[in-house]
Order: C-alpha cells, then sequence, then structure tokens
C-alpha cells in the first residue's frame, strides 16, 4: 500500500480540510495516510470522523511554519515542524511521497535539502497542470521553483515535463511549447532564443514557441517556461477563472429571466466550474527532488487535499523520479 505523508498544519484552514481531504483519499484511493502534525489539533479533527479500520495514523511535530515565516529561516529555526517531519519521512522511506498546502517556499526548502535533488537535475520545477479548450489536461513548468534560469535548464523542465505528462496523462508523445512572445524561431529574449536552439535538439517532442493565448487552447501538451515567468501566467490564470465565475452568477441574477435561464444552464454551469476548479487537480507535484512531493495552495479544501494525495500516490506507483533520472542522465544537453 502507498503511503503518502500529509502535512495537517500547512493550509490555510488546517488541520480540518487536511483530516477531511485524507479521510477521503483513505476510503477511496487504497494509500496509507501519515498525518503529520500537533497531536491534539489534528485529533480533535480527526475525531469528527467515522475511521474505523481506515489506515490512517498520527505522526507528531511540536512546530508549524505560517505563512508569514520566511523559508530559509524557518527551516532553520523550526526543524520539529510538520513540514520536516513530513519530509523526513519520505527520506526514511517510511513515507512514499508527501503534501503540503503550507508555505511554497518553505516546503520546496524541505524537500530540496532534506530530500534532495536527482543526480541529473540542476534545478527543480513546479509544474501546474490545467484544462484546455480540447477536453484535454495541459501542463505549465516551471510556476515558481525558480526565479532565474539558465537555458539548460529549461530544457531539463521540458524532459522532466514530458514524463510527467506520460506518467501522469498517458500520452506517449506529448507535445512541447516553449512559452514566448511570438511563434517565429526569432521572437522572445536572450534565454527563450538559446532554449528554442536547445530544444530543437533535445529528444523531446518540441513544436516550437506558443503565445500566452495558448495555454488553453490544448495546441500543447507541456508548455516550459522560467519560474519568474510561469507563476505571473498562473495566478493571472487563476484570478481570471475566479473573476469569470463571478460575473456570470451576477450577468444571471440580474433579472427575472435570466433566473428562468439560469435554472435551465445549472447542470451546465456545474460541469464548466468542476473542469476548471483547481480542487479537481488537486497540486503542483516539485518534480527533480528524491522523493514525490505534491504542493497544494494555501486555500486547499478537503477536495483538493484528497486529489492532491491521489496525485501523490499516483506518481509513487508509477515510480516518476527513475524515469525522470533514466532520461535525463541518457540525455546530454546539447551544446
Amino acid at each position: 500500500m502507498i503511503t503518502i505523508a500529509v502535512d495537517a498544519m500547512g493550509g490555510d484552514h488546517a488541520p480540518r480540510p487536511e483530516v477531511e481531504g485524507s479521510v477521503l483519499a483513505a476510503r477511496e484511493f487504497n494509500v496509507r495516510i501519515l498525518l503529520v502534525g500537533q497531536p491534539n489539533a489534528v485529533r480533535a479533527e480527526l475525531a469528527k470522523h467515522s475511521v474505523p479500520n481506515l489506515p490512517i495514523e498520527i505522526v507528531p511535530a511540536s512546530e508549524v511554519i505560517t505563512m508569514n515565516d520566511h523559508p530559509a529561516q524557518a527551516f532553520r529555526r523550526k526543524k520539529d515542524s510538520s513540514v520536516h517531519v513530513a519530509a523526513r519521512l519520505v527520506h526514511d522511506g517510511k513515507a512514499d511521497g508527501m503534501l503540503s498546502a503550507g508555505n511554497t517556499g518553505a516546503v520546496m526548502t524541505a524537500a530540496k535539502f532534506i530530500l534532495g535533488t536527482l543526480e541529473s537535475v540542476d534545478r527543480v520545477a513546479l509544474a501546474a497542470p490545467f484544462p484546455n479548450a480540447r477536453g484535454g489536461v495541459s501542463v505549465l513548468l516551471d510556476v515558481g521553483a525558480n526565479v532565474d534560469s539558465r537555458p539548460e535548464h529549461l530544457v531539463q523542465f521540458a524532459v522532466m515535463g514530458e514524463v510527467y505528462y506520460r506518467a501522469t496523462f498517458g500520452n506517449r508523445r506529448p507535445r512541447v511549447g516553449l512559452l514566448s512572445v511570438g511563434e517565429e524561431e526569432i521572437k522572445g529574449n536572450v534565454l527563450t532564443r538559446e532554449v528554442y536552439t536547445l530544444l530543437k535538439k533535445s529528444p523531446v517532442h518540441f513544436v516550437g514557441n506558443v503565445e500566452g493565448g495558448d495555454l488553453f487552447s490544448g495546441s500543447v501538451d507541456v508548455i516550459v517556461c522560467d519560474g519568474f515567468v510561469g507563476n505571473i501566467a498562473l495566478k493571472i490564470c487563476e484570478g481570471l477563472a475566479v473573476s469569470i465565475f463571478d460575473l456570470l452568477k451576477k450577468s444571471l441574477k440580474s433579472s427575472i429571466l435570466s433566473q428562468v435561464g439560469a435554472k435551465l444552464s445549472q447542470g451546465a454551469f456545474k460541469g464548466l466550474k468542476r473542469k476548471i476548479d483547481y480542487t479537481e487537480y488537486g497540486g503542483a507535484p516539485l518534480l527533480g527532488v528524491r522523493g514525490v512531493c505534491v504542493i497544494g495552495h494555501g486555500r486547499s479544501n478537503a477536495n483538493a487535499v484528497k486529489n492532491a494525495i491521489r496525485v501523490a500516490a499516483g506518481l509513487a506507483r508509477a515510480r516518476l523520479n527513475e524515469r525522470i533520472e533514466q532520461e535525463l542522465s541518457a540525455t546530454a544537453v546539447p551544446a
């Protein structure tokens, strides 16, 4: 049975959604859950659920890293934080993967220093899945693990993203695009032009540059960029999705006729909301570390936690890191 260590104290509303999501995951996905956190708080939440015979255990952690903590300082000073303990469980082989909806910088710091990086990886990357217009899923990386990256780092992101996509979504030959300001090879800044040249020589199925408008088109499966651009793009997309639904709700409530239409379209509205709901995708895997690490939104609800556990368990079963290591070690970045 796959075991996932869940940082029960990390999210904005912890430990309630972490505990509830873990209970749901243990019931649905045949996974063992290690709830890491302050025992009294976790136990109180767990008591609200019927959990007879579910493979859920509490692992004590006396400290909590908050959203206001500086990641590096918190890593050094809070050695018994729930993030630290969860990472050590993976490092020691007591868990196959970890999940945290806590301070993203702190989670990445703990994962990189406690788990370490794969031998062939120079920079880790956060990969964010999202729905596209063709009814499938596209993946954007890096969305925030790195602020500055060199061309060879983006080539590694492309390889890791392609392996992750194959393992998660089953496409044997995912199309890889490079996020830039135009489709032509000569477009972009110095970084993207150099990366374009390298990707043409790489073994990934590189189809060229894509623009911001192509993020949701489905024309490519894996979109590569540096973490500064990727994080901004991700936050814009998240904010836009929320705004669109707010506008739709206001429009449907604006008249009696609209209210009738709203009732008639309620099923379609719910279907659309479910399709673009980030909680259905769980979280973003941190690719390149020695072990499975999934990072969720701070505002993750129980559904998001449940699905993030599903993602972590799936990556562990697929032995994702071994596959990334094999492909990167066999792929010298072209000069």
